[in-house]
């Protein structure tokens, strides 16, 4: 069975209807999950916990479509 990691993170915002950060160093990464659900289940907790702050903003980056391991690896990769 194939995994399918996905990243939640948020942070303050430069401007609410753009995904600029206003401190990359502040970003708050909330953690790494199995599945789809799981994540959203933690950015839904997230995003409710900050929801009187226009600027803070959580996301779901789903890292399983980062890297198929089915392809040959890139020159990069190579290089290790």
């Amino acid at each position: 069975m194939t995994q399918r990691l996905h990243l939640v993170f948020g942070g303050e915002l430069v401007d609410p209807s753009k995904s600029t950060f206003k401190d990359v160093d502040n970003i708050h990464i909330v953690g790494m999950f199995p599945d789809y659900e799981s994540a959203y289940a933690a950015w839904k907790a997230e995003a409710q916990r900050t929801v009187d702050d226009a600027h803070m903003r959580y996301f779901i980056a789903h890292i399983h479509r980062l890297r198929d391991e089915e392809q040959e690896a890139s020159s990069t990769e190579e290089l290790g």
